[in-house]
């Protein structure tokens, strides 16, 4: 992507916007509808689209650091680094409200140790780490040695980026060679390939790594509204589809799932 390239719809929301607006337009193309429709729909497509720049306007504003982030995120041309087995683009972005709601999460949970499994440019692992009190670490798994690479030069320029550290390579890899006896994790965020999910979240609660009022923050828990509407379902909307029903029916859990950006599931061990 380029600079001043608009990001495609790939929330919920943003897909209802788009889908509202296209309606609309049909509806002022027909000159039998009735205007009364015409204007419900109107309705119906302003609520839809003023949403997500609404919950943005009134949202703690982001760091200088972070905005600068989002910037070269948004500003590199991804589709000449991705693979045959990676795809990037700059929509996988966690982005300032989703940015926020974790710093929040992290303050209201007491975080210190923080685990993130998928990193891509870094935001959400350099947001939890301003949340976090001196001394405080973030251990980012990334596969991508590229975009690892372009993440710690973001990192290398801000004041929260020493505590963060970025392991390059297979998550599942990385957790397996961690201590056992070491300090565990206050918070997890997952966000990396979708089919590795459960995989993830079955390894950290079979494990000693989550500390005992630990809470995992999963993304893109609602696929672009896959898993619930059934509409041109792809590869990974049938393993988020996979992991909500696996997870719902876990009884080692309680999980909530938040309408937030692309679905935000919440998930701690049950008491």
């Amino acid at each position: 992507m380029h600079a001043g390239t608009a990001a495609r719809p790939v929330t919920p929301s943003t897909i209802l916007a788009a889908e509202l607006a296209a309606l609309c337009r049909q509806l002022d193309d027909a000159a039998a509808v009735p205007a009364e429709v015409r204007e419900r729909a109107r309705r119906a497509a302003d609520l839809a689209a003023g949403l997500d720049p609404y919950l943005d306007e009134c949202t703690t504003p982001e760091s200088p650091a972070l905005a600068e982030l989002a910037r070269r995120t948004q500003s590199t041309d991804w589709s000449s680094r991705s693979a045959d087995s990676v795809f990037l683009e700059q929509e996988m972005l966690s982005g300032h409200v989703e940015g926020q709601t974790l710093k929040f999460l992290l303050h209201l949970c007491g975080a210190t140790r923080v685990l993130e499994i998928g990193m891509f440019t870094g935001y959400s692992a350099l947001a939890m780490a301003e949340a976090l009190p001196a001394g405080g670490t973030v251990l980012a798994c990334e596969i991508d040695a590229g975009v690892a690479e372009f993440a710690q030069q973001c990192f290398d320029e801000s004041p929260a980026g020493e505590r963060i550290t970025i392991a390059v390579g297979p998550a599942l890899a990385t957790l397996e060679q961690l201590p056992e006896t070491g300090v565990p994790f206050d918070f997890v965020f997952i966000d990396a390939d979708k089919a590795g999910y459960h995989d993830y979240v079955d390894f950290l609660l079979e494990s000693p790594l989550l500390g005992p009022r630990a809470v995992i923050a999963v993304d893109n828990t609602l696929m672009q509204g896959q898993p619930y509407t059934g509409v041109g379902v792809t590869a990974n909307g049938e393993a988020i589809a996979a992991f909500n029903r696996a997870i719902a029916d876990d009884p080692r859990v309680e999980q909530v799932l938040i309408p937030l950006r692309d679905g935000l599931t919440l998930i701690r061990r049950a008491p």
